[in-house]
């Protein structure tokens, strides 16, 4: 068994991408920019984005901050984003979620303009991406393809298993297993599918993103997949000075004992996601310089 150790990937691709922005300002003076909204001030949220705008900073980028009160209106918030979309500093932007409960997410998402949407969370890039087109890929799920290509996994013609359907990670990195040039063979199981073990047991890619502890166990896969487990959750645990540790959603001892590689929680899935959205923020600032 062999853990697939996204921390020192991450790492390895931060550095591609430092390089990237060093040579984009050297040959055309743009420096890749970052803006962000936040509204509220959920403690996730605030430190989610602390550490991109952290990330930013490493890799020779900068970013801007639009901070909102947790009332601000749908039109505030829209508002935020339109001033970011007018800024030429700015190649990308973000909108840090959970939105209020009282804001239409999915309009604000639809707000900022497709060059700018790095997160890959906007419809016009959620339909190039189901259509094979070039976009900007979901950070996450783009950052689940590099850990497989990096455990040494060949995908094509391979069968691959996604465990959950949400539309940040689990229906579009069913979509990016299957285009072209990747080229598994997919399955998408869910809460209403019998018997998941009956899929899961044949695959040799198995992405686990059901958002519950203990989803996957080592008695569902077969010897030798890979298993990527996305799952981030808190489990009691009284011999930990906070009371509970994390774990992802899959039984990771059980797992690992047959797995030819997997993912560990924390250190896996999650050092990916911000490195993807430098990754997107550079190929904006390419695009806009280009422009």
């Amino acid at each position: 068994m062999g853990i697939i150790d996204g921390k020192a990937l991450s790492s390895k691709l931060r550095g591609e991408i430092a390089a990237g922005v060093a040579a984009l300002k050297k040959e055309s003076g743009v420096t890749p920019g970052l803006g962000v909204v936040l509204a509220g001030d959920n403690p996730a949220s605030v430190s989610y984005v602390t550490a991109k705008e952290k990330a930013c900073t490493e890799a020779g980028m900068f970013s801007r901050e639009i901070r909102l009160p947790g009332d601000a209106t749908q039109e505030e918030i829209v508002g935020a984003v339109r001033n970011l979309a007018d800024d030429p500093a700015i190649h990308g932007i973000l909108v840090q979620l959970p939105l209020p409960p009282h804001v239409d997410a999915k309009a604000v998402i639809a707000s900022i303009p497709p060059e700018k949407d790095v997160d890959g969370f906007t419809p016009v890039n959620g339909g190039r991406m189901l259509s094979g087109e070039k976009c900007f890929l979901p950070c996450t799920p783009h950052g689940i393809l590099k850990l497989i290509e990096f455990a040494g996994m060949e995908t094509k013609g391979r069968r691959a298993v996604v465990i959950g359907r949400s539309n940040i990670v689990g229906r579009p990195v069913s979509i990016l297993l299957s285009r072209k040039g990747v080229d598994a063979t997919v399955t998408l199981c869910h809460t209403a599918t019998r018997d998941v073990a009956a899929y899961t047991r044949d695959a040799d890619i198995v992405v686990v993103a059901a958002g519950r502890p203990g989803v996957l166990t080592g008695d569902m896969i077969k010897p030798g997949c890979v298993v990527i487990d996305v799952g981030v959750n808190r489990v009691p645990d009284a011999t930990k000075p906070k009371g509970y540790r994390l774990a992802g959603d899959a039984d990771f001892e059980s797992c690992a004992k047959k797995a030819g590689a997997i993912t560990p929680v924390p250190g896996g899935v999650g050092p990916m996601t911000i490195t993807m959205l430098l990754w997107n923020v550079l190929e904006a600032a390419k695009a806009a310089a280009k422009r």
